[in-house]
C-alpha cells in the first residue's frame, strides 16, 4: 500500500514537472524593452470592464484649458442640477452616462443600422471632461456654461486644421438638468449668427413662462429654471419660431386652461404627445419631425431622458408615467439622422433614482452613440459628395461636421 501511493506521488511530480505555471522557461519574456509600436500593440488596449471611465473609452481631454487637441466632436458633461423643481441629482449624470457606456468600444462599436463604426471613422471624438460649474450660484453657472460652450464651438475642427473658414466641431453635452439647453443655444447662436431649430424631447414643454412656478418671493436669477428656458431663449430670438417642435408629451397643464398650450404656440414649437405613437407609430413620428424642420435646417437636439417611461427609466427628476419605450425613441432618433443636427444634449439622467441595472443611464449611453453615428454617417455622406462633385461649398445650412 506505501509503494503505492510513493508511485503516485512520483506520477503527480512529474506532470506537473512540465506545467505552464512552473516551467519559468515556457514563459518567453522579451530580451529588452519594446518599441513604441510594440507597446502600443500590447497595451493600449481596454476591455469594457477595464481602464478610467470615459465615455466609450473614448481618449480623455481637457478641452477648455488644451487648445492643442483639436476634435471633430466633443462630448463634454455638465454637471448642473441647482436648477430642478422637484428631484436633484442630475449633477451626477454625466458620471453616471460614462459608466454605462463602458461596452462601447472600437473594437465592438460597428452600428449595423448606418454601416459604421463612429469610433475608428477619419472624425476625431474626445470625451472632453466635465465643464467645472459652480453648485453655489445659478447666475455664475450660467455664466460658465455658456463661456464653455462658446469656446469649444468656436474651435477649427481636427479634420480641417489650418482652415479658419471650416464648419465648427460639435458638442453632445451630458448633463445635468434642462436647464443647461439655455447656454447651449446662446452660444450656438453666437457661433452661427441667428437662431436655429429646437428638436425637444421630453415629457414636459419647458416653455413655461417663470411666472408658472409661483412663489411670494420673486427674483431674477429664479427665473432660470429647468423649465423656463426655452421661454427665455425664445424671448432672446435663440430658437427658430416655426420650425421647432416637442415630442413625447403628456404634462399637466397650469391653471385651469389652455395658457400653457397658447405661450408654447407663441414660441413656435409643434407639439407631439406621447400617445400620439399609438396612432402614427414610430415612422408617422418621424415624418412629422422631418416635415416641420426639414433637413437643412440648422437643429438642437435635445433629449430628456423623463420622455422615456419612468417603469422603464427610473433614475430622472421629474418622472411622468405613459412615457415612451427606450425601444421605441431609439427608432425615432435613429429616423432622424437626415436632419442637420449642429449640437445635442442629453440631460436628466439622476443616478440615485435609478434601479440596480443602470437601465437609465444605460438608455442615455445608447442615445449618445446613435446621435455620434447619425453625425459621423452624415459627414461622411456628404464628404463623399463634395469629392464627387456634387456639393459645392458646404454652407450654412448644410451639415457642420
Amino acid at each position: 500500500m506505501q509503494s503505492w501511493w510513493k508511485l503516485c506521488f512520483i506520477l503527480l511530480v512529474e506532470c506537473s514537472a512540465g506545467s505552464f505555471y512552473d516551467d519559468p522557461d515556457q514563459v518567453l519574456l522579451p530580451s529588452g524593452p519594446d518599441s513604441d509600436n510594440e507597446l502600443h500593440r500590447k497595451w493600449d488596449f481596454e476591455w469594457g470592464f477595464s481602464g478610467i471611465s470615459t465615455f466609450a473609452h473614448l481618449k480623455h481631454v481637457k478641452c477648455l484649458s488644451d487648445q492643442d487637441s483639436p476634435f471633430d466632436i466633443g462630448i463634454i458633461g455638465a454637471p448642473f442640477d441647482t436648477a430642478v423643481s422637484y428631484r436633484p441629482g442630475a449633477r451626477f449624470g454625466p458620471r453616471a452616462i460614462r459608466a454605462a457606456s463602458a461596452r462601447q468600444t472600437p473594437f465592438r462599436g460597428f452600428n449595423p443600422r448606418r454601416g459604421l463604426n463612429p469610433y475608428t471613422s477619419p472624425y476625431t471624438i474626445l470625451d472632453c471632461g466635465d465643464i467645472p460649474i459652480t453648485p453655489f450660484d445659478n447666475a455664475l453657472a450660467l455664466r460658465q456654461m455658456s463661456e464653455a460652450f462658446l469656446e469649444l464651438g468656436s474651435r477649427t475642427p481636427a479634420l480641417n486644421q489650418g482652415d479658419d473658414h471650416s464648419p465648427k466641431p460639435k458638442l453632445l453635452t451630458l448633463g445635468g438638468d434642462h436647464s443647461i439647453a439655455l447656454p447651449a443655444l446662446r452660444a450656438l447662436n453666437k457661433i452661427y449668427g441667428g437662431p436655429i431649430a429646437v428638436m425637444h424631447f421630453d415629457a414636459h414643454l419647458d416653455t413655461w413662462h417663470p411666472a408658472k412656478y409661483p412663489s411670494p418671493w420673486e427674483s431674477a436669477q429664479s427665473d432660470f429654471n429647468h423649465g423656463s428656458m426655452f421661454w427665455i431663449a425664445s424671448n432672446e430670438g435663440l430658437i427658430l419660431n416655426g420650425s421647432s417642435a416637442h415630442a413625447g408629451l403628456r404634462t399637466r397643464l397650469s391653471g385651469e386652461g389652455w395658457d400653457d398650450f397658447v405661450d408654447d404656440e407663441r414660441q413656435g414649437f409643434m407639439r407631439i404627445s406621447s400617445d400620439d405613437i399609438d396612432d402614427l407609430g414610430t415612422k408617422g413620428i418621424i415624418d412629422k419631425i422631418v416635415d416641420r424642420i426639414g433637413v437643412e435646417t440648422l437643429t438642437y437636439l435635445s433629449i430628456d431622458i423623463d420622455v422615456i417611461d419612468p417603469g422603464l427609466c427610473p433614475g430622472t427628476g421629474t418622472p411622468e408615467p405613459g412615457g415612451w419605450t427606450s425601444r421605441e425613441l431609439i427608432r425615432i432618433i435613429r429616423g432622424l439622422q437626415s436632419l442637420n443636427v449642429v449640437g445635442a444634449d442629453i440631460v436628466e439622467v439622476a443616478p440615485a433614482y435609478d434601479g440596480m441595472g443602470e437601465q437609465t443611464a444605460l438608455t442615455a449611453a445608447q442615445l449618445g452613440f446613435e446621435i455620434l453615428t447619425s453625425w459621423v454617417g452624415r459627414g461622411l455622406g456628404q464628404k463623399a459628395e463634395a469629392e464627387q462633385g456634387k456639393v459645392g461649398n458646404i454652407g450654412r445650412k448644410r451639415d457642420e461636421l
